[in-house]
């Protein structure tokens, strides 16, 4: 069983256009992210999966693994499955999904999606969360929240704070980090199925799974990411690898 972690990468965005390219301390964002998934342990392969030459171009001259993938994918999970296929990878195999758009995470956070996949053959998909007691991510629609079994199997992710507190304040929340592991099968039969109610409403692709009734294990972490979102985040993830090398 192999471990391959996928970064899809596109150019165009209506926010950001060409930002897996923006400079951050003298290498595109894209560089800073592959060069973390490249630290983690117990992957096989770290590729860039795009639809253009320009971030294909960029990954091959720092020595990274890219690989072409259509342009009419209408999601980065569709443009995973894509690569999958080109890599030959075996439907046993584990897929880490890092966006291209988070330089700064921990590569432990791979780790640690990957091992229920590892430990659980069954398991179809798993992915981080996060505790968090602030206002402002709690409140905010872009922070994804989510709410899980007992045996930490996601119940929901919604852009609302969830649960609702009726009775007094709840003093956390628990936040979705976007990286995900899927075991390859799923992932092929995943893109497949047909789009959910749900995640029509809220605009969150993992609902499809839990709609279509497939399992996804939530890691509690102490990781957090940055996601760089438009140019003025940049900034910030400046200042977290500068204080990473000491600067």
């Amino acid at each position: 069983m192999q471990t391959f972690v996928i970064l899809p990468a596109r150019y165009g965005s209506t926010r950001f256009e060409g930002k897996p390219l923006a400079n951050i301390l003298g290498k595109p964002m894209i560089q800073h992210a592959y060069e973390r998934c490249r630290r983690a342990e117990g992957v096989t392969r770290v590729v860039v999966a795009t639809d253009d030459p320009r971030i294909f171009n960029a990954v091959i001259g720092f020595g990274g693994e890219a690989v072409m993938t259509r342009s009419d994918h209408p999601s980065g999970t569709d443009r995973i499955a894509e690569a999958v296929d080109i890599l030959g990878a075996d439907p046993q195999d584990i897929v880490i999904n890092v966006q291209g758009d988070q330089p700064a995470f921990n590569p432990k956070q791979v780790q640690e999606v990957a091992q229920p996949l590892i430990d659980d053959p069954d398991l179809d998909m798993s992915t981080p969360i996060i505790a968090t007691i602030d206002p402002l991510e709690i409140g905010n629609p872009n922070h994804v929240k989510v709410v899980f079994s007992q045996n930490h199997d996601a119940l929901y992710f919604s852009r609302a704070p969830i649960p609702w507190p009726r009775e007094g304040d709840q003093s956390f929340y628990f936040k979705h980090i976007g990286i995900y592991g899927y075991r390859v099968r799923f992932l092929r039969t995943f893109v497949r199925l047909p789009e959910g109610r749900l995640e029509k409403i809220e605009r969150l692709e993992q609902l499809r799974a839990l709609e279509h009734g497939y399992r996804i294990r939530v890691v509690i972490t102490d990781m957090d990411s940055v996601e760089v979102d438009r140019p003025a985040d940049l900034a910030k993830v400046e200042a977290i690898l500068k204080a990473e090398a000491g600067r």
